[in-house]
């Protein structure tokens, strides 16, 4: 047995596309819980884990009426299938939500910059949320506070002295990697 054979064995074509996009998604639940930036948005990865989300609800909406045992066991390990696809996926969109919402400024720019690239930062979802989450702060904001203040002062996004008001996440944090094991 050499490396080929090895690598054969742990080779990604080798696990069924289920066990793949679960295996990916946890993947990138797990770094965008870590990650102190937000990371590109999986829109390959999550088309194909919705859809199959939609797929198993149709299946267990069509099934919930047969009252057969043996497609009750089956119904009940799809569920259960069902439910740990939804809480990556709720918990992986809160997760970017929650960066989003502590810096709005600071991923708008990285989007648009982003925009070239093959690969957006944001979801189409995402962008609208970002925008109307920021149009809402700035309204609330120039109500509360800024409206008194001389217009010099009233941008959000300032860099006037050197010192930017645009608030970014920390890049020096801590950050753990989990490699897999090559037996």
């Amino acid at each position: 047995m050499d490396i080929d054979d090895l690598l054969a064995e742990v080779a990604v074509d080798s696990t069924p596309e289920e066990s793949r996009d679960l295996q990916e998604l946890t993947r990138a639940w797990v770094a965008e819980r870590t990650a102190p930036e937000i990371l590109n948005w999986p829109e390959e990865l999550m088309e194909r884990v919705l859809e199959r989300v939609r797929r198993q609800i149709e299946l267990v909406e069509d099934q919930t009426g047969n009252m057969d045992p043996k497609t009750n066991f089956k119904l009940i390990v799809i569920q259960t299938e069902l439910e740990r696809f939804k809480f990556l996926v709720r918990s992986f969109l809160r997760a970017r939500l929650n960066k989003i919402d502590q810096h709005p400024l600071h991923i708008r720019a990285q989007h648009t910059a982003s925009l070239d690239s093959t690969q957006p930062l944001l979801s189409p979802s995402e962008l609208q949320y970002l925008t109307s989450h920021q149009a809402l702060l700035s309204q609330h904001y120039s109500a509360s506070f800024l409206s008194q203040f001389p217009a010099s002062l009233q941008r959000l996004d300032d860099t006037t002295g050197g010192i930017s008001m645009v608030d970014k996440p920390d890049e020096d944090r801590a950050v753990f990697r989990q490699m897999p094991r090559i037996e």
